[in-house]
């Protein structure tokens, strides 16, 4: 079976499309604005700019600071070391400088017992990222940036509808990712939970002063027409996109659910001694099911020989890459474990219950 199916998850929302081609207006109308309230509303902040894709999202919000004055060049960024590169880019591409601080194992998340030690005089924020589609905001992350004056940034990519519940204050409500730092990215990469048929992104947060910058910099820098406040670039939602996954938000909360049942049948089923399962918690929406194994190639090959596909994410860490070649001697050594053994399982709303435990029983004969 392939990892996942993008064929049968996006079955239906033809019509999405027809209703963009038949309106003649594509960029900048009426179903990117449709959609930018929706999605401000289901996430719970009072804005959501829409942009080209995800790293967009996370480097617009960077340089939206820098045009305020909250961030400038040289401040530092506290950031997991264990993500994807695209939460990296975005730091130096603002020629900012990313602190790398590990992950715990058992969460994968960034280990808030180690971010107060990485803060210097030049830390202006925490960028923490929702790896995998579980939340990795916790109460001391919360309160590290209150004692430190530190703005929050979410790169919420891969956690669309994930919610958090204070443990220090359990009467407060769920609060979704994205809403919960100053501000958040959104990547709408088609195999996300909420996917576009493209490269699609979003910025949410309550900072009308940052949400009006960041759509006047993503529109050529340009808040009136013809008049450029910014030295700007061109990164727009266009109306296709935002159709698709007006009609898709529609259904997200169903799809996640069944996510989550898929997920609950590998955790209640796979039982072997080389294999350890990702820490059960509610606060998870399983974009990614992440297994860790010392054999992880072995058990690759293992599955694909039964017909099961399954992914790395991600092979090599950030500071391991060629682009980042003065990071290369870092020793990061749960990043490391974490990426040489974290292997994917399917786990996605087109999957049937049947081929969850199948791939269950495969893994205990393994």
């Amino acid at each position: 079976m392939k990892y996942i199916d993008l064929k049968a998850i996006n079955a239906g929302y033809e019509h999405a499309a027809d209703k963009v081609l038949g309106s003649g207006w594509y960029i900048r109308g009426e179903m990117t604005q449709r959609f930018e309230e929706h999605y401000a509303r289901f996430i719970g902040t009072k804005h959501c700019v829409g942009v080209a894709n995800g790293l967009d999202a996370l480097t617009l919000i960077l340089r939206a600071y820098k045009e305020s004055g909250a961030l400038h060049e040289g401040d530092e960024v506290i950031v997991p070391a264990n993500t994807y590169i695209a939460t990296i880019l975005a730091i130096t591409e603002n020629r900012l400088k990313p602190v790398l601080v590990e992950p715990d194992i058992n969460t994968l998340q960034i280990d808030d017992m180690l971010i107060e030690q990485a803060i210097t005089d030049r830390t202006r924020a925490i960028m923490i990222v929702h790896l995998y589609g579980r939340c990795a905001f916790t109460d001391r992350i919360g309160d590290i940036c209150s004692r430190h004056s530190l703005l929050l940034i979410e790169d919420n990519a891969q956690a669309h509808g994930c919610t958090f519940r204070s443990s220090a204050m359990p009467e407060q409500p769920l609060r979704r990712t994205g809403s919960i730092g100053n501000a958040a990215a959104h990547s709408f990469y088609p195999t996300k939970n909420l996917g576009a048929m493209g490269d699609a992104g979003a910025v949410t947060t309550n900072d009308e002063e940052l949400a009006g910058i960041i759509r006047s910099i993503a529109n050529y820098g340009s808040k009136d027409h013809y008049a450029f406040d910014y030295i700007g670039r061109n990164s727009r939602l266009d109306e296709l996109q935002a159709a698709i996954l007006d009609e898709k938000l529609v259904h997200l909360e169903e799809c996640n659910r069944r996510r989550k049942e898929i997920a609950a049948i590998y955790l209640n089923s796979i039982s072997h001694p080389d294999i350890v399962l990702p820490e059960c918690t509610r606060d998870n929406v399983y974009h990614i099911f992440p297994i860790l194994s010392p054999r992880r190639d072995e058990l690759k090959r293992f599955l694909l020989e039964h017909g099961v596909e399954t992914m790395i994410h991600y092979p090599i860490p950030p500071h391991k890459q060629a682009c980042y070649r003065n990071w290369n001697t870092l020793k990061l050594p749960i990043t490391e474990r974490i990426h040489a053994e974290e292997l994917s399982l399917p786990c996605n709303q087109a999957m049937k219950k049947e081929e969850a435990g199948m791939i269950a029983s495969l893994l205990n004969s393994f």
